[in-house]
Order: structure tokens, then C-alpha cells, then sequence
């Protein structure tokens, strides 16, 4: 549509450029050559633009097309006019066909600068590979394609091969680069029992992997999926741009007409000059560069999130992070690292072997860092006596059961004891009982995070208020916020306790919830905003707007500075739109622009504010 309008244009706008300094071609100053010209443009106008400016109006909501139709069509029927009553000084063939052709070039370096904005999306979906190669049980290695692997197949992946599905190693050792899905900038060793994910590139050595999650269930495919939706939703400041483009067009169209009027009636212009700044208001008007102004910086910063290994469930989850002020954190497996490792069992003179039995059975039924901890410890015992007929989790106590004779086994915290016994203890981690008799406690460690220490002084530093929230025991808890530096925390907190306390917080700021265990999923879900960890049960994980991949927390500092430039990238579009319009119109109501070069500068606003969102992806922040 371009090109063909370009082509008939060229000689329009040669004519009328040779007319200005003198010269003067006999063929192209006919009247009815002129109209040949530009009827080819008009037509690619009237069905492009006519059509999408007559859904707009039976829509309701009445689009820049509107006011483009308007312009080229008064230009046109203005000339047309002219030619039958053969009367030159009406002939304005070449504005018509010149506004039409520049705002198709608007278009196409609009799409094409669109296109860029949308590279976070194309760079993970090249990440998806075509073949695998699958080991069957014969020992023959087939190429399959990437649908027709299925879970518990085994594949093999050699050095420089992109991994076809999430899995794990079931032999060999290497290196993995996951820096275009986790932002991790150096290559990870992985060895048998190590989680690999579909689509990063296996650097060194060669593996035999079980694959665990393939197709839509993979973490690229979710995390593709995640920037679709993430890049399509609006957020409320878009929103307020949308209610006013719906009453700027038919603004517009009132001051073209008061323009036309005025020159007429009022200033004595002469019909045609009075046409012409009529029709210059119409085609210089942009409610275009206000309806581009948000989408393409959430898709530059959604992209450049996902790229620095921050997921954003919602385009206006963005602009909410902007605006938070204070960060609640959970303590374990957040800020400290998760992997608890067991530093004393005392099994009150019980046997050891059933005791170790015990836990492991009852742990196997928890996703929480703990159980985890604590599965890598305690080993199942093929002999132990003890069957369980009943198992739950209690959010924040740990765990309940009952077995085959009928006893009440618990193992969790101290608030799980009975009341006489909880007098008498409180000093360890976790309490197995039977019936409300103690048979073995069970002391943890767990480390700081290495990035945790760095992320709180960043919070600090730009004036954030950062808090612990932990379900811990009050003098764990203290010990790591005083080793943080962290003023306000609070411990021995039940998932109900830390749900109120989110609600009270976040009634007097915006507030955040940092948290990777089941028992965060209730804060993360009512916080203002909910931050989990990838490497988080899948309840905190679906409960939370933004999760932090590969489990480190300084993406929460990435996310701050990012959302906050795209917030600020927002604004930017949104002023020089408005700005725009409120010197560009008045312009041209008062003939200082023509029709043609009101179409120029209109196109030109809308590749200020894609370039200016495209410059969010470089920029530093």
C-alpha cells in the first residue's frame, strides 16, 4: 500500500515542488492528470483507513483514522470540484495524496519500531529447539521432534546442544548457560540429580537427562506465555490515555471546524486557505502517539525484566512496583539460603532408625525448603514400623498424621506441643511427638543469602523500609535481622498472623511480600504486590505477581530500577504526546502548517515516542 501510494504521489508532489520555485511541467498541471495521480493513493486510503475510521464510529469510540479519512477525503472532494468547474485554485490533488502516503509511512516505521519493542518474546522463542535425541531401550539414539518428547523419556544432549526439555541429569556432568531464561551470567555446573531447563545451552560435556515437564508445562514456554500476558495487559495509567483519546477525536473535529469557520467568517480568509487549515487541525492531531505511548514502554520493560530474569504476571504490575515503599520479607529460604541442613538430632533414647523413618515419611508430603532440608538428611527405612494412614500439612506449624493404630503423630514447631511442654522448650527447630508425648527435636542451620545483605542496603538507601515477617522463633529471628541491619521484623508468625499483618501494612503503604514457602502464599496474594522465587512451592509461585528467577534476590533490585524507568518512560511518551498536540494544533489552525506538512510531524510524533520506548532497552538504570 506503500509503495503504490508513493508512486502516484511522487509526481503530485514534484509538480507542486517545481510550482513553488517557478517552473513548471504542462502534463502534470492538468487538472485531469492530477486526478489520475492521486486517485490510486485516495482509493488505498479510503478502503485502509475508511473502513477502520467506520468501525471506530459504530464502535463509539472513534480512532485517529477518523480524522485522517476526514482530511484527505475534504482534500480530494475540494479538488474534484475544482477539475469539473475547471477552476485551478481549487486543486489540492497532491494534500490529499501526500496525507495519505506520509501517515502509511508513519504506519510502516511504526510496526517496524514495534517489532523492535517485541525482541524479548522472539530471543526466548528461539531458544525452542526442533529435534531431540532420544536413547531408547536398546541403546539406539532416534531424532524426534521437540512434541513428540514425553515425560520419563530419556534424551541426550551433547556440548553445544540446547536442552530440549526441563529434566533432570541422570548421568554425566558440564556446564549449562541459563543466562538468556535466569539472567545468570556465569554457566552452571550440573551433575546427576541437578534440574536442567528446556532451551539453555549445554556448554561443556555431554549428559543423559529424564525428561520431567515438556511442551506448554516447560519453564520457557510458561515464561513466554508469562511476557505475552504480562505485555497485553494495561496499565491504569494507559487507561486513563485511553478514556482521554476516546474524547479527543471528536475535539479535534469540533476545533476544524471552529478553525474553518473563524478563517472564513471571522478573518476573511479565503475559502481555500480556510479549507486548508481546517484540514492541517485534522491530519496534525495524533491520538495515535497517546495510544503508543504506554504499550510499547511495558513491552520494552516487561522484555528487559525477562531478560534480567524477572517475571511480571500483568503490564500494570509495573507501574504498581513504582510505586511501592515498603518490602516484607520471609526468612527462611528468602533471605537466608533454604538449604537447612541438620545440625542435631536428640531422639530422647528412641531408636534412631525408626525416628529417621518417621520424619522422612512425613516430610515426603510437604513442598516447604524444610521438608526439603530435611528429605536430603533423614533416609527411608524399608523395615520401619510405622505406616501412616493420614497425612496433612498445617501452614506454618508443620506436619499432622495419624498411623495404622489410631496414634497422633506431629512434627513441627514448638507452638505444635502440647501447653506443658511448651514451657520447658522453645531452644530448637522442630518437635516430633506421639500423642503429645515428645519422642525427638531436631535442631537446623541455614546461612544468609550472600545477595541479601547487599539488597537490604539498597532498600535502605533509596529511602525503602524493609521488614522481616517470619514464622520462625523470635530469637532466630532477631539474629538475622540485626545481622542485616533490619529494625522492624517480626517472628513467630502463623500464615493467618502474617495475612493480618500484610492487610495492616499495606492499608498505610504500598506494600510487597517477598516469600518462596506455602505459608507465604496467603500474605503474597493480599500484598500489594507478591514477589516469590522460582526456586518456591508452587502455591507462593502462583500466589505472587512477580517471580524472581534462579532464586536470587538481587533481581528484586533489577526489578525496582526497571519498573521505575519504564514508569518514568510512560510519562515521557505521554508528555510529549500531549505537548504535541497542544502546540501543533493551534499551529495549525492559525496557517502555519499546511495539510502536507501537518501529516509529516504527525507521523514524525508517533517514531518519537516508539524510539523514545525502544531507547529503554539500552539505557542504563
Amino acid at each position: 500500500k506503500l509503495l503504490l501510494s508513493a508512486l502516484f504521489t511522487a509526481p503530485l508532489l514534484l509538480e507542486h515542488l517545481l510550482m513553488v520555485v517557478g517552473l513548471n511541467i504542462a502534463a502534470l498541471h492538468n487538472p485531469w492528470v492530477q486526478l489520475l495521480l492521486c486517485l490510486p493513493p485516495f482509493l488505498v486510503g479510503l478502503f485502509h483507513f475508511g473502513g477502520s475510521a467506520l468501525g471506530s464510529l459504530r464502535g463509539g469510540l472513534p480512532n485517529m483514522d477518523v480524522l485522517i479519512f476526514l482530511g484527505s477525503t475534504a482534500a480530494f472532494i475540494y479538488s474534484l470540484i475544482g477539475t469539473f468547474l475547471a477552476r485551478p485554485d481549487y486543486i489540492f490533488y497532491e494534500t490529499s495524496a501526500t496525507i495519505i502516503t506520509l501517515v502509511l509511512l508513519g504506519n510502516f516505521l511504526e510496526k517496524r519500531s514495534v517489532r523492535q519493542t517485541t525482541s524479548a518474546i522472539e530471543e526466548l522463542s528461539r531458544l525452542q529447539v526442533g529435534n531431540a535425541r532420544r536413547l531408547m531401550p536398546s541403546g539406539a539414539i532416534i531424532s524426534v521432534p521437540l512434541e513428540e518428547i514425553q515425560m520419563g523419556d530419556r534424551l541426550l544432549v551433547n556440548e553445544g546442544d540446547q536442552i530440549p526439555a526441563d529434566g533432570l541429569v541422570r548421568s554425566g556432568q558440564g556446564f549449562c548457560d541459563e543466562s538468556m531464561l535466569t539472567g545468570e551470567s556465569e554457566p552452571l555446573e550440573k551433575g546427576v540429580g541437578d534440574q536442567v531447563i528446556g532451551g539453555a545451552l549445554w556448554v561443556s560435556g555431554s549428559i543423559q537427562m529424564e525428561a520431567t515437564a515438556v511442551g506448554k508445562n516447560t519453564v520457557l514456554s510458561k515464561l513466554i506465555e508469562l511476557v505475552k500476558d504480562a505485555q497485553r495487559e494495561k496499565p491504569q495509567i494507559q487507561r486513563l490515555a485511553d478514556r482521554i483519546s476516546a474524547i479527543f477525536v471528536p475535539v479535534v473535529v469540533g476545533i476544524s471546524l471552529l478553525t474553518f469557520s473563524l478563517s472564513y467568517f471571522a478573518f476573511d480568509l479565503v475559502f481555500q486557505q480556510a479549507l486548508m487549515n481546517s484540514i492541517a487541525v485534522l491530519v496534525i492531531s495524533c491520538p495515535c502517539a497517546m495510544g503508543l505511548a504506554t504499550p510499547t514502554a511495558v513491552t520494552v520493560g516487561v522484555g528487559r525484566l525477562a531478560r534480567n530474569g524477572v517475571l511480571v504476571k500483568g503490564g500494570q504490575t509495573l507501574e504498581t512496583f513504582a510505586s511501592l515503599r515498603r518490602f516484607v520479607f520471609d526468612k527462611t529460604g528468602t533471605l537466608t539460603n533454604g538449604r537447612l541442613e541438620v545440625a542435631a538430632v536428640d531422639y530422647q533414647g528412641n531408636d534412631p532408625r525408626e525416628i529417621d523413618a518417621v520424619i522422612q515419611k512425613l516430610e515426603q508430603h510437604s513442598s516447604h525448603p524444610i521438608a526439603r532440608s530435611l528429605l536430603n538428611h533423614f533416609s527411608a527405612q524399608e523395615d520401619a514400623q510405622t505406616v501412616f494412614t493420614e497425612v496433612k500439612e498445617e501452614k506454618g506449624l508443620g506436619m499432622e498424621a495419624t498411623d495404622q493404630t489410631g496414634a497422633s503423630w506431629r512434627l513441627g514447631s514448638f507452638r505444635t506441643l502440647p501447653a506443658a511442654l511448651q514451657a520447658q522448650n522453645g531452644r530448637h527447630s522442630l518437635y516430633l511427638t506421639k500423642d503429645q508425648q515428645l519422642l525427638a527435636t531436631v535442631d537446623l542451620k541455614d546461612r544468609i543469602k550472600p545477595e541479601a545483605a547487599d539488597t537490604i542496603r539498597y532498600l535502605r538507601e533509596q529511602g525503602f523500609e524493609p521488614i522481616i515477617l517470619s514464622g520462625d522463633q523470635e530469637s532466630k529471628t532477631a539474629a538475622i535481622a540485626a545481622e542485616l541491619g533490619v529494625a522492624t521484623y517480626f517472628a513467630e508468625q502463623l500464615p493467618a498472623d502474617k495475612l493480618r499483618m500484610i492487610e495492616q501494612l499495606d492499608r498505610s503503604e504500598p506494600t510487597a511480600m517477598i516469600g518462596d514457602g506455602i505459608n507465604d502464599a496467603p500474605a503474597l496474594a493480599k500484598a500489594t504486590i507478591g514477589v516469590s522465587l522460582s526456586d518456591a512451592s508452587q502455591a507462593a509461585i502462583q500466589s505472587a505477581q512477580v517471580v524472581l528467577l534462579n532464586g536470587h534476590l538481587h533481581r528484586l533490585t533489577d526489578a525496582i530500577r526497571i519498573s521505575r524507568a519504564t514508569l518514568q518512560t510512560i510519562r515521557q511518551n505521554l508528555f510529549w504526546a500531549f505537548a504535541y498536540n497542544v502546540v501543533a494544533i493551534p499551529m495549525a489552525a492559525l496557517g502555519f502548517l499546511n495539510p502536507m506538512w501537518a501529516a509529516f510531524f504527525m507521523a514524525f510524533s508517533d517514531v518519537v515516542v516508539i524510539g523514545n520506548s525502544i531507547r529503554l532497552r539500552f539505557r542504563k538504570v
